[in-house]
C-alpha cells in the first residue's frame, strides 16, 4: 500500500526548488511561480512555451493542448508533468482564478524568493 501511495504522490516545486534540489528526469511533478513575462511563444499544433520564474530561477516550460483562459504572462500558474532534457514538458496548466487569488503554494515559492509583493494576492 504504501508502495502504490508513494508512486502516486505528485510533489510541487518552485523553480529555484529544481535548481537546487536534484529531482530526477521523468519523475511526475507541479511546478509553481509566475509566467514570465515576453516568454509566451505560440509553437504551432496547440504547442505553448513559456518560462515559469519565482523570481530566482527560471524554468523553460511546454505544453501541447489548450491553455485555461485567465493564463497570462506575469501570472501565478501550476503546471504538472515532468523534467526531460532540462525542460519541464507540461500536461496540465492550472492558472488562478481570479484577480486576487494566488495558489498557496506559488504564493509560498515567491515568498521563500523574497518577492516583495508575494502577501499581497492571499487575502
Amino acid at each position: 500500500v504504501l508502495s502504490a501511495f508513494e508512486e502516486n504522490i505528485v510533489f510541487f516545486y518552485s523553480p529555484t526548488d529544481i535548481a537546487e534540489i536534484n529531482v530526477a528526469e521523468g519523475r511526475r511533478i507541479r511546478l509553481g511561480g509566475l509566467v514570465e513575462e515576453g516568454s509566451v511563444k505560440k509553437a504551432g499544433g496547440a504547442v505553448v512555451n513559456f518560462r515559469v520564474t519565482d523570481l530566482t530561477t527560471v524554468i523553460a516550460v511546454t505544453y501541447k493542448g489548450l491553455l485555461p483562459d485567465l493564463f497570462s504572462e506575469g501570472q501565478g500558474v501550476v503546471a504538472e508533468g515532468a523534467l526531460q532534457g532540462g525542460v519541464f514538458r507540461a500536461d496540465e496548466v492550472l492558472a488562478k482564478h481570479d484577480e486576487t487569488y494566488m495558489p498557496p503554494e506559488v504564493q509560498d515559492a515567491l515568498e521563500k524568493a523574497g518577492h516583495p509583493g508575494a502577501k499581497k494576492g492571499s487575502e
